[in-house]
């Protein structure tokens, strides 16, 4: 994988990063230790009181996500 992709993150921090692509209604359910974490890494940022995905999670998540198609068709 590209390394500026590479990122070993929790199945939480993934669920986490994943949840950030929906209303911000459904965003009360996450784990601020999750946020956090994807904040550090720079995959999410604060926007006012709402985590919000970077364009750098953008790419994370995109990318994961056509990996783990691949790794389930295998």
């Amino acid at each position: 994988m590209n390394e500026e992709f590479d990122y070993d993150l929790t199945p939480s921090q993934w669920e986490t990063l994943k949840a950030l692509r929906t209303p911000a209604s459904k965003l009360a359910r996450m784990s601020r230790y999750a946020i956090e974490g994807l904040i550090a890494l720079e995959l999410a940022a604060m926007h006012g009181d709402m985590p919000v995905l970077t364009e750098k999670g953008r790419k994370v998540l995109i990318r994961g996500s056509s990996l783990l198609l691949q790794d389930l068709a295998a």
